[in-house]
């Protein structure tokens, strides 16, 4: 991975995780190859160093997903909040980005999302809320009985959202995996999640393969 490669990496990083207030650290397969501290938290990581198993780096190269949890007992002898997600080439991971924070952002916690419908504001469950679509910078949240708007980026909501339901399978689309009616194979290896609501959404070539193992077929 070359340093071009880290830049437009830490650039997508930074549309969803305040990086003033996280260490920011690039793996490969094996090691991490850039690390940035911040002031807030700092790991001592160094580039070249292995990663352990008691790593959140670790555990989202194995299984292969992004992975969002707290860390108590590690090889850096500090509790951390991490979010690691995986590069994915093709099937397999080619590294991995994890931001280190030094406690759970609040956004992170909340169970609901409070959306904009019309003149008014609704707090909407997450087991309620079928899937979000990205439109002019805002999101489409679709639930199972009101659609309104968040101000959040879908990248920024990917992170609120629980990982065991809601699941990115477009570039503009995360669904909660419950109100799948049914999974149609699509052209070039991709497929079309028809939802209980009848809508249809593409899953991309790029998240078809993180699709298929998230849902285990």
């Amino acid at each position: 991975m070359d340093r071009f490669s880290i830049q437009s990496v830490l650039n997508i990083v930074n549309d969803f995780v305040p990086m003033e207030n996280a260490s920011i650290a690039v793996s490969d397969e094996r090691q991490f190859i850039y690390y940035q501290p911040s002031k807030q938290i700092d790991l001592k990581i160094q580039p070249g160093d292995i990663i352990n198993s008691d790593t959140i780096t670790y555990k989202a190269l194995s299984d292969q997903r992004k992975v969002s949890e707290h860390v108590d007992n590690n090889s850096f002898g500090i509790p951390y909040f991490g979010v690691a997600v995986p590069i994915m080439d093709g099937d397999k991971p080619k590294g991995v980005v994890t931001a280190i924070l030094p406690s759970k952002p609040l956004l992170l916690s909340t169970s609901f999302l409070t959306v904009k419908t019309n003149d008014r504001w609704m707090p909407i469950p997450n087991e309620e809320i079928m899937y979000l679509e990205a439109q002019n910078r805002k999101t489409r949240i679709q639930s199972s009985r009101v659609n309104g708007f968040h101000k959040l980026n879908l990248s920024e909501l990917e992170l609120v959202l629980p990982t065991d339901n809601f699941i990115r399978v477009h570039r503009s689309y995360i669904v909660n995996i419950h109100f799948i009616e049914e999974i149609l194979p699509d052209f070039h290896s991709t497929f079309l999640l028809v939802m209980k609501d009848k809508s249809k959404i593409q899953v991309s070539q790029t998240y078809a393969s993180q699709f298929r193992r998230a849902l285990g077929f």
